[in-house]
């Protein structure tokens, strides 16, 4: 019963039916709540990152995965590889599901920070105070 009206409060149910595109803007709007500057990048042709964040000295560069299954290796390997071409000091992935234990790994050995849905649900119902979030049909 708590975890269904948790599910409910923070609004990952809504997220878990976003295209990907959606899923990035809605991201942009979660993180700028969050006190970052942040930049969403082209649809196409983007080297591996979807959003740009920026705090003080920092940026860091984020790739969004909203997806039904478990994020693999290639979101990690994708994301590490345009930690160099944005110039980044990091970089995340983020996604409403989970990782499988070889993006685990690998995102361990090259730094990357791995936000899964648990991490993201307790970012939304922190934030779902200040975002006015309007569902999608």
């Amino acid at each position: 019963m708590y975890r269904e009206r948790r599910l409910k409060k923070s609004g990952i149910l809504e997220v878990d039916k976003m295209s990907g595109r959606k899923f990035e803007e809605y991201l942009q709007v979660l993180l700028k709540a969050k006190g970052y500057y942040v930049e969403l990048t082209p649809a196409s042709g983007d080297y591996g990152a979807d959003l740009i964040l920026s705090i003080k000295d920092k940026k860091i560069i984020v790739q969004a995965k909203r997806y039904k299954g478990n994020v693999g290796i290639r979101a990690v390997q994708e994301i590490a590889s345009a930690k160099s071409y944005y110039k980044a000091d990091e970089c995340w992935v983020i996604t409403n599901s989970f990782f499988t234990e070889q993006a685990r790994k690998l995102a361990s050995s090259n730094k990357v920070r791995l936000i899964d849905r648990k991490q993201l649900m307790s970012w939304m119902l922190q934030e779902n105070k200040s975002i006015q979030y309007v569902p999608i049909n």
